[in-house]
């Protein structure tokens, strides 16, 4: 894996972690924790292209 990838799988993970934490705290709803997800998912795509 090139540097960038890393990167941007430590920070998927990161903010994966981040964004189900806050679900689990009753902060979000699942479905605005999905779309977050979805976001990062695509960030992370992006960086393996």
């Amino acid at each position: 894996m090139s540097d960038d990838l890393d990167d941007a799988v430590a920070q998927f993970l990161s903010d994966y972690n981040s964004a189900i934490s806050e679900y689990e705290k009753g902060y979000v709803d699942a479905d605005a924790t999905l779309s977050v997800i979805d976001a990062h998912i695509d960030e992370l795509r992006e960086a393996r292209e």
